[in-house]
């Protein structure tokens, strides 16, 4: 892809951070995608959800996808070549859902306003709707406290500070907008070795976070994972207790819980409430010696199967999201490639595909 224009910096004004995305942003995505409306009460997921078989076998697409879920990938995961992310994901792998973290080696909070027309662009030409934006808010030290021995900067080509967690926020929400999506990831900080001085806080800011995102049609989605503070489906049930705001659900990951050292099903799992799980993300864990390294989905010791007909009997219909991490079949796409084709299976056999 052509540069554009140059990379947002790490400190930028609040100004331009927060309004990088407004009526500039929006004339020229009305340039470049004629016809082509945001987000409207009555169609919630915007045009690119009525998009027909008819229009989809014109594009040369063949989705074939019966599934209860919204069966998707993370882009960069297959390739930081957006285009290419999307034309496997649609074409080869038939998802007709992908979820938004990173392309063309930016963070997607770093898009620029003519890098996000050509990324809606993309996704219309490869009739993609988007799951949800995997910000990377709250993925910081929490002020105040000793500094985790996970903290690190730069992650996933983020590299936010605590102070500009609040434009992190409403960049978010400004790209879940413009990608016609009602969901953005978040985190609650880097993972601190005793975080009981500090949970009650914590709570207190992802509860007015959740509450200040749900004013604008936003849900946050927050993510256990083993560097941060929530890394178990024990540890998320107590979060999610104590964070009692409907715009606040839970991005399960039984990968991530697997390699804290739980089992995520049914163990985890049956601690979670049900109705508060918004978001699922896929991939596939082994032990090795005292720590755990990543594996192709199926090769893992998580209960995929099981997983996924829990989800579907307890009539979960959002996303579950591939996010390879595996790095064994040479190349991020053919590694995906590899970890898609087990995880098709595991629907299949699940009765989810």
């Amino acid at each position: 892809m052509e540069k554009v224009e140059d990379d947002i910096p790490v400190r930028v004004a609040r100004r331009k951070f927060l309004t990088d995305l407004g009526a500039t942003a929006a004339a020229a995505l009305a340039a470049a995608l004629p016809g082509y409306a945001f987000v409207t009460a009555k169609s919630p997921l915007g045009p690119m959800a009525s998009s027909s078989r008819d229009q989809q076998k014109i594009s040369g697409q063949a989705h074939a996808m019966n599934s209860p879920f919204r069966v998707a990938v993370i882009n960069d995961e297959i390739s930081q070549d957006f285009g290419r992310a999307c034309e496997v994901a649609s074409r080869e792998f038939g998802m007709e859902w992908i979820e938004l973290r990173g392309m063309w080696n930016k963070n997607i909070l770093n898009l620029d306003s003519k890098e996000v027309a050509e990324a809606r662009r993309i996704l219309e030409k490869y009739k993609l709707r988007v799951t949800d934006i995997a910000s990377p808010l709250f993925k910081v030290d929490w002020k105040g406290a000793p500094q985790s021995k996970f903290s690190q900067r730069g992650d996933f080509h983020a590299d936010f500070t605590f102070e500009q967690q609040d434009e992190v926020l409403e960049r978010g929400i400004e790209l879940a907008k413009a990608f016609q999506t009602d969901r953005v990831r978040c985190f609650d900080f880097w993972r601190l070795d005793d975080p009981a001085p500090y949970r009650a806080a914590i709570n207190e800011k992802l509860l007015d976070t959740a509450n200040k995102a749900g004013k604008k049609g936003i849900t946050l989605l927050l993510e256990n994972d083993s560097a941060l503070n929530t890394a178990t489906g024990a540890e998320a049930a107590k979060v999610l207790d104590a964070v009692k705001s409907p715009y606040l659900m839970m991005n399960w990951d039984p990968g991530n819980a697997a390699a804290s050292g739980e089992k995520p099903f049914p163990d985890g799992y049956n601690l979670l409430p049900k109705d508060r799980i918004g978001h699922c993300h896929c991939k596939d864990t082994v032990k090795n010696g005292n720590d755990y390294d990543w594996a192709p989905m199926g090769a893992g010791i998580v209960d995929w199967v099981g997983q996924f007909k829990a989800l579907k009997r307890d009539g979960y219909h959002y996303a579950v999201s591939l996010e390879t991490h595996w790095d064994g079949g040479g190349t991020p796409e053919k590694s995906s490639r590899r970890s898609w084709a087990g995880m098709k299976e595991l629907l299949q056999k699940a009765g989810a595909l």
